[in-house]
């Protein structure tokens, strides 16, 4: 398994509008997604997509950064492919 991780600040409320409307397809190769706020700052959008294959997970991160989709939103950390490296549950 694979994800796509960023990192945002903008309006939290139009920014979800926008990402459940899904303008690119994500739940058509997505398996899930978790999405995080900031306690101190709920406008800080933290995200994670979860993916079957590395492969699924850089074609959407590329197709993410080549939309307009993250238009009006300060990105800190653009979609990025990444894999767990090490999991540990307490």
């Amino acid at each position: 398994m694979a994800h796509i991780v960023g990192v945002f600040e903008g309006d939290f409320d139009a920014w979800k509008e926008r990402f459940d409307s899904d303008p690119l397809g994500r739940a058509q190769v997505a398996k899930a997604h978790t999405v995080l706020r900031g306690i101190d700052n709920p406008n800080e959008i933290f995200i994670r997509i979860d993916f079957e294959s590395a492969e699924d997970a850089k074609s959407f991160q590329d197709k993410v950064r080549n939309s307009d989709v993250l238009q009006d939103i300060d990105v800190k950390i653009p979609p990025t492919a990444v894999e767990v490296a090490d999991q540990v549950n307490y």
